[in-house]
C-alpha cells in the first residue's frame, strides 16, 4: 500500500480538514474548498497549513510523509494547543501576506470574496 505523498500541503486536502476544529473553522474550510486552487484565499490556507504542518522540514521517507498530507494535517490540527480563534488569526495573517505578495507582483485581483470572520 503506497500513499501518494506531496512535497507541500496540497489544496486538494483542504476539504478533509472540515471537522478538525469548531464551527468557524468548518465555515472557513467549506468556503476555501469551493475556490480555485490559485485564488488568494486558497493560497493563504495552503500557506498556513504548510507552516503549521512543518512541510518544509518533512522528508519524503518519514513516517509523517508516508501517512500522507491529509492525515498529517489532521493530526497537526488536533494537537494544536491554541484555540480555533488563533487558527483563524493565522489564516488571516497568511491571507494578508499572499495579497501583499500578489499586489507587489502586479497580479490581477480576483473577484472580491469576503473572508469568513
Amino acid at each position: 500500500m503506497y500513499v501518494q505523498t506531496e512535497i507541500l500541503f496540497p489544496p486538494k486536502a483542504i476539504p478533509q480538514l472540515r471537522d478538525a476544529c469548531g464551527p468557524e473553522w468548518r465555515k472557513l474550510v467549506e468556503h476555501v474548498s469551493e475556490l480555485e486552487e490559485g485564488h488568494p484565499e486558497s493560497l493563504a490556507f495552503t500557506l498556513m497549513m504548510i507552516r503549521l504542518d512543518g512541510c518544509l522540514d518533512c522528508e519524503t521517507d518519514s513516517f509523517r510523509a508516508m501517512r500522507g498530507c491529509a492525515l498529517c494535517a489532521l493530526q497537526t490540527l488536533r494537537k494544536y494547543r491554541k484555540n480555533e480563534k488563533e487558527l483563524l488569526r493565522l489564516y488571516k495573517e497568511a491571507l494578508k501576506e499572499v495579497q501583499s505578495h500578489l499586489k507587489r507582483r502586479g497580479a490581477p485581483a480576483p473577484t472580491e470574496v469576503p473572508a469568513p470572520a
